[in-house]
């Protein structure tokens, strides 16, 4: 796939283009190829880096986060109350952060989009509406149910353990792949080029159709004459370091947005555009997520087998999920409890841990700003019942391992050491403070929702800007609500609905 390199151009640049998408992502990827299908001239341009699968998916975990992940994987949001610092990983490269994901795959659940449905007025956010555009999704990256002798003995063992506890046993995950091999490092890259993300499917696609994608594009602001966008401007980055380079103008008689949930108000407030509704970056949703782990007397190895396999949601209408997952050891190992010494010894006991993960299905407590810099500011703040649920996927977690027969549970609670069973057991968990639970999300949402209304929302039902025409949104940003699922498949179907319905748009002159 040629993408072309905008640290290489060190001049101002002047283009022109039926459709800009800004952003190359879950979603931007998709709106271009099926843009560019319909022989439109679609300019893709992308903040990041393009770095090919081969070259990714043999890079350390550590250098994979210094060169994909935006702020190196260090960006946070500002708790408010109490509530965790969580941190939010996305992607800044050309396939943003489809390159991270852990692979998963779930459709919108039935009862958000009845919310949806009923709640906001959404009238065409149904599953029979969406239906087509699921399956075109799931067909387009290969969804496949992950078969049982992929679980790792890490996943195994909690979901024996879930079951003689609760009587719930665990559900196989579908995930976007081809030729999986076990080598769970979905989020740092997969060494056998099975993960189909965005860069593997939609964007080949759209350039083989004359999609132009620019690397190294920084977008500062979208261009607006009248009550009608015209196009970008912004500056050529200069590599990794994101030093600023030449100018860039784009003249387009349709502007895509597509840089995610924090990005995306972001660029909208530099532009000026949103703050009749106040509606501009607030309701952020991040499904904050943790993980449990615990120590058996015998040998685990968990990482044999694929990182995420295997699922419950036998508590969704508590508000969290239990998903499978065991990210690398040395990844893992930081994490363990304890300084110097002590902590060596930890991690070296890797072999004998099993780990499991929760996810909140959270409310809209976020709120993205403006920055100093070229990041937002944003700042989050915990629902009351969230952090009840937060405390109860963690007990259950717990309790589950020790059905299994662990020795030892380690919360993802800052400053604790290992609790043995009695004192896991008699751990009051609703008085441990939430600040103190190291809480992680790649999932933000909501940050430009679409509505009925210009007074509640950013853009209407089809993704227009209510207050200008020929500007949509397609990302995870205009979602109404928090999902409590993985989000990869609903922000591609949503976009794979807005790209339908662009195509058979006329093009203004």
């Amino acid at each position: 796939m040629k993408v072309l390199d905008g640290a290489a151009q060190g001049k101002e640049l002047q283009l022109d283009a039926d459709v800009v998408v800004v952003g190359s992502g879950a979603s931007g990827a998709v709106v271009a190829s099926l843009l560019a299908e319909a022989r439109q001239d679609v300019l893709v341009l992308e903040e990041g880096s393009h770095v090919t699968p081969e070259a990714y998916g043999a890079m350390r975990p550590t250098t994979q986060m210094r060169t994909l992940w935006r702020d190196a994987g260090l960006t946070f949001a500002v708790p408010l109350g109490d509530t965790p610092v969580i941190n939010v990983m996305m992607g800044k490269a050309v396939g943003g952060s489809s390159l991270l994901t852990g692979g998963v795959c779930f459709r919108i659940p039935d009862n958000v989009l009845n919310e949806w449905h009923d709640d906001h007025g959404l009238e065409e956010m149904t599953p029979a509406a969406l239906e087509p555009a699921f399956e075109s999704v799931e067909k387009t990256v290969k969804v496949q149910t992950v078969p049982t002798w992929m679980r790792s003995p890490s996943t195994r063992i909690f979901g024996e353990g879930l079951q003689k506890l609760t009587g719930h046993a665990l559900k196989p995950l579908r995930r976007n792949m081809e030729g999986c091999q076990g080598h769970s490092r979905c989020n740092f890259g997969c060494p056998a080029g099975a993960k189909l993300s965005v860069d593997r499917t939609y964007l080949p696609r759209a350039v083989e159709k004359g999609a132009r994608v620019y690397s190294h594009a920084l977008v500062e602001k979208v261009l607006v004459e009248g009550d009608r966008a015209v196009g970008v401007r912004g500056r050529w980055l200069n590599g990794v370091d994101g030093g600023r380079t030449g100018k860039f103008t784009v003249r387009a008689r349709r502007v895509v947005v597509a840089a995610g949930g924090y990005h995306s108000p972001l660029l909208l407030l530099r532009s000026g555009i949103g703050h009749s509704s106040g509606m501009v970056g607030r309701n952020l949703t991040l499904h904050p997520s943790f993980r449990v782990m615990a120590r058996f007397a015998e040998p685990v190895h968990g990482w044999r087998g694929a990182l995420q396999t295997a699922y419950s949601d036998a508590w969704n209408d508590e508000r969290f999920q239990l998903n499978g997952m065991f990210t690398p050891v040395g990844v893992l190992a930081a994490t363990m409890p304890g300084v110097g010494p002590r902590h060596a010894a930890r991690a070296h006991d890797m072999a004998h841990l099993a780990v499991f993960g929760g996810l909140i299905h959270d409310e809209g407590g976020g709120h993205v700003r403006r920055g100093l810099g070229r990041e937002p500011f944003v700042t989050y703040r915990l629902a009351e019942e969230d952090r009840h649920a937060m405390g109860r996927a963690m007990k259950l977690m717990g309790e589950a391992f020790l059905a299994a027969g662990a020795r030892e549970i380690f919360l993802p609670i800052l400053g604790m050491d290992g609790l043995t069973p009695d004192q896991f057991r008699a751990l009051d968990l609703d008085r441990v403070p939430r600040s103190r639970v190291e809480c992680a999300s790649q999932h933000p949402l909501g940050t430009c929702r679409m509505g009925r209304a210009p007074g509640s929302s950013v853009v209407d039902p089809d993704g227009e800007c209510w207050e200008v025409k020929e500007l949509f949104l397609a990302d995870g940003s205009v979602l109404p609500t928090s999902l409590g699922v993985n989000p990869q498949v609903a922000i591609m179907s949503l976009a794979t609905r807005l790209g339908w319905k662009l195509r058979e748009r006329p093009l203004r002159g």
